[in-house]
């Protein structure tokens, strides 16, 4: 590709709304343009680097045995009636109507289709086991949509779905992908870690989140300084101790706290540790009261409480809420008497004494107070977030420990949810009727793009690994108007082409600092120099962009350089 002829609308300046690396670095560098809130153009370099991720996945797909599809975007509103999913899935899917009025969906997953299209076209253990893939655009209607690719409303996505006879081959489909997913996500360059996480709305026993670490990343993950043990926060687990004051034998006092309302305020006013109280929450489930109780140090996990209350469908108390039901005091409410509402206890709280609440009136809280003696607890649950230091729920040595990262893969063991409502049955040995055992996996091909750019890059531009890289070669003759650098530059051009290199060849008459810093920004792993040192010696600069080596070579060492397996870089 000629530069001076390639679209690649470079800017000087950051997008106003660019909040992160990669959301700033892939405008700037003209691989993306905006079109509208979470919805992007894909310019030619961005399309040269979705290329090369998608072969990667193509090539780890085929060698753990799944079969490219492509399915219909359109997805009419009778499948996901029959999966039970078209109201729960709620305002996140796109709706429309054709002409007819017939309601279609814009498909944010593909389950139902492909459920449909293999029941429709499978019916004997002798067709089993069975993995379809594609790669395709998704749609979501996210609320907030922001930081560029890692959260869009129309994204580029790899969903691929397992069938098997039972349980045994799913999970031997479900291992397959794992270690497929590992491999993909190395060959792009990542760093990355597997962990446990919840199924949410596609469904399913039993999940596992491939993260990305970077500070930037919106998911929270624990996991474990001395075993495998890694979790999202949403799933995370912790070695629970039942936190016990000094004097559990006491009854409960009621004591002045004037002004009082957080756990800080009152636990500083007390002189009591944070995890010595209880911190009672609020919520609106289904338009009734309920108590959510947690140790004071620990925030409420709404997506273990849901799992608790078997709906999603609650919320914290608004003032709206706090004006009419009167009875429950804002800032002095405990569990000590709360006859009228249901109450939830994070399960750490299964055995405490001596903590200190809310006392129901103002300006008062309770020392002394026991679960089960001073009040009732109608379910305890998994409740609460895990914490930097929380002991491993896996090994007894183990601290958990806390990082950000960037989800860009999904996979879930679905077992039979699908297959079940959707009727995708086959007939055993015997003839008789079994449903499907099914999983489905996920990649954000193009979240993948901006995580891999939050990995790699500085403060001068992207640094992209080598096999995802939008080209593998940069020629930099810094002089285009010299007959001798623009020969070698074009035979230089067309021997690394020759040889199957993909290759940017800067042939716009720009100046060295322009044409270098554009090089910066995009970011391709090597750059073949051409100036001052080839008309003193013949020899160009081959340049590393990621460890700024430099090598002095001949045209055709240069060559044997970087087609040689393995780095360019690396000794012959």
């Amino acid at each position: 590709m000629r530069q001076s002829r390639a679209f690649i609308p470079t800017l000087k300046e950051s997008p106003a709304d660019a909040e992160v690396a990669s959301h700033r670095l892939l405008v700037r560098a003209g691989f993306l343009r905006k079109v509208a809130s979470g919805i992007y153009d894909f310019l030619p370099l961005g399309m040269a680097v979705l290329h090369r991720i998608m072969t990667i996945i193509r090539e780890e797909m085929s060698a753990a045995g799944a079969q490219e599809v492509l399915l219909p975007i359109l997805q009419p509103r009778e499948l996901w009636e029959e999966s039970g999913r078209w109201n729960r899935y709620g305002e996140e899917m796109m709706r429309l109507k054709d002409r007819s009025g017939r309601e279609f969906g814009l498909g944010p997953t593909h389950e139902e289709m492909i459920t449909d299209l293999v029941r429709s076209n499978t019916s004997s253990y002798r067709d089993l086991p069975l993995n379809l893939y594609q790669i395709g655009p998704k749609y979501r209607d996210e609320l907030r949509p922001r930081f560029g690719l890692l959260r869009g409303r129309e994204f580029l996505m790899k969903d691929g779905y397992s069938f098997d006879r039972d349980e045994e081959g799913m999970l031997e489909s479900y291992r397959a992908m794992y270690e497929a997913y590992g491999r993909i996500f190395t060959r792009c360059g990542c760093t990355w870690r597997a962990v446990e996480a919840d199924t949410g709305l596609i469904g399913g026993d039993v999940s596992h989140e491939f993260m990305v670490p970077a500070d930037i990343g919106e998911a929270q993950i624990a996991y474990c300084d001395s075993c495998q043990y890694a979790a999202n926060l949403e799933k995370a687990e912790y070695r629970r101790e039942a936190p016990r004051g000094p004097h559990p034998e006491m009854e409960p006092e009621e004591v002045h706290t004037p002004g009082k309302r957080t756990i800080e305020e009152v636990s500083e006013f007390l002189g009591l540790e944070p995890h010595l109280m209880v911190k009672c929450l609020m919520y609106l489930v289904e338009d009734r009261p309920v108590a959510v109780l947690v140790p004071g140090e620990r925030e409420v996990n709404e997506t273990k409480l849901a799992r608790a209350l078997g709906t999603d469908t609650f919320r914290l108390f608004t003032p709206e809420d706090w004006e009419r039901f009167p009875r429950y005091l804002q800032g002095f409410v405990g569990p000590v008497g709360l006859e009228e509402a249901r109450i939830l206890a994070d399960a750490a709280l299964r055995g405490a004494a001596d903590l200190a609440c809310g006392a129901n009136r103002a300006d008062h809280h309770l020392l002394h107070v026991s679960p089960e003696r001073d009040f009732r607890v109608d379910v305890y649950h998994d409740l609460g977030s895990a914490l930097e230091g929380d002991g491993c729920p896996r090994c007894a040595e183990g601290k958990l420990r806390r990082e950000a990262g960037i989800e860009v893969g999904q996979i879930f063991q679905l077992k039979t949810k699908y297959s079940l409502p959707l009727r995708a049955f086959y007939r055993d040995e015997r003839g008789e009727s079994r449903p499907m055992v099914m999983g489905t996996y996920g990649i954000g091909v193009s979240r993948l793009m901006a995580a891999v750019v939050e990995q790699h890059h500085d403060d001068r531009g992207m640094i992209w690994p080598e096999e995802v890289a939008p080209a593998d070669l940069h020629i930099l003759p810094l002089d285009w108007s010299r007959e001798e650098l623009r020969d070698e530059a074009e035979a230089l051009y067309r021997e690394a082409r020759g040889r199957g290199l993909q290759v940017l060849l800067d042939d716009r008459d720009e100046r060295a600092g322009s044409k270098f810093a554009d090089a910066d920004l995009i970011g391709i792993p090597w750059r073949a120099v051409i100036g001052r040192e080839f008309l003193q010696s013949g020899k160009l600069e081959l340049q590393s962009r990621r460890g700024g080596e430099r090598f002095l070579l001949q045209r055709g060492e240069l060559l044997d350089r970087l087609c040689r397996t393995g780095r360019p870089g690396s000794a012959a």
